[in-house]
């Protein structure tokens, strides 16, 4: 037990130059390779499978899912399987993992027992080599920030845009190809038919929100902010307004009273409109939830 009254320290990464010379050191670095060139094995001129839309796992889980705060992979090894409502059902790694082939990526999944399954959830397990079973560590995932009084505003979103977002991701959201291995995304693109599908998680506001608050425009980091709340909000709002693939969402959140306050697509047991639940207030969407439901 610490003596100190000292704050947990985020969580940091486990030193990649230590990943052992072994067949599963090989396996852990193959995993990794798999999240941060995702496009070159399984894009749409993939080198072992064309499944995914040509994105890159870590255009959304930063520097390979390692990133404070920059949805990294932390605490998967030490909280799943777990129960997740979206699906209304236990699920695996292997179903996480798969869930974003499917949805951000907008792609198709991989069998579970396929070798590049096998190395991302070794690589994630090697990631979460120091977290005890249970714990999320101080860092992980995306940061949940106070909600807004107002509905967030896609107009002002994209003065936003205009100003932090579109030297990198460009004025139409297409991201920035990365032109020197000639696959994947150097920017990833924020809209349109190669972008993330609408059952991505980025797809609610608060978490595009928070994800934008700690990690964008570049340099931006946990702490040290280039925008304000507000404008998280509001950029995130625009940038989900825009066009993208479609999904069927029909076997999602099977129990309607789970669903978070910013899934924007009904049904709902509450009597808020789709449109506040999609842009807000928050607020009193939250409040008229019964007791354990918040």
């Amino acid at each position: 037990m610490s003596l100190t009254n000292e704050p947990e320290m985020p969580w940091q990464a486990p030193d990649y130059n230590a990943i052992p010379h072994t067949e599963a050191g090989d396996q852990i670095r193959y995993g990794r390779d798999l999240i941060a060139r995702t496009a070159y094995y399984l894009g749409p001129k993939g080198k072992v499978a064309h499944i995914s839309n040509g994105m890159n796992c870590q255009n959304c889980h930063l520097a390979a899912g390692t990133k404070p705060w920059g949805n990294n992979y932390s605490a998967v090894a030490s909280t799943y399987p777990k129960y997740r409502d979206r699906s209304g059902s236990i699920e695996s790694i292997e179903k996480r993992v798969n869930d974003c082939l499917e949805r951000s990526l907008n792609g198709k999944a991989l069998d579970s027992n396929s070798r590049e399954m096998r190395a991302v959830v070794a690589y994630m397990h090697w990631l979460g080599t120091d977290v005890p079973k249970g714990k999320k560590p101080v860092g992980s995932g995306i940061t949940t920030l106070k909600n807004l009084d107002r509905p967030a505003d896609p107009e002002k979103g994209k003065i936003v845009f205009i100003e932090k977002c579109q030297l990198c991701h460009g004025a139409n959201g297409a991201g920035k190809p990365d032109s020197a291995t000639g696959t994947g995304y150097l920017y990833p693109p924020l809209w349109g038919p190669a972008s993330y599908n609408i059952g991505a998680g980025l797809y609610r506001l608060s978490r595009m929100a928070g994800y934008v608050k700690d990690n964008m425009p570049f340099g931006a980091s946990h702490g040290n902010s280039q925008l304000t709340d507000e404008q998280a909000w509001d950029v995130a709002a625009y940038i989900n307004v825009q066009s993208r693939p479609h999904k069927d969402l029909s076997k999602d959140w099977p129990q309607k009273n789970s669903k978070p306050v910013d899934y924007p697509f009904g049904p709902f047991t509450d009597t808020f409109s789709e449109q506040q639940h999609k842009f807000g207030p928050y607020d009193p969407i939250q409040q008229a939830k019964p007791p354990g439901k918040k």
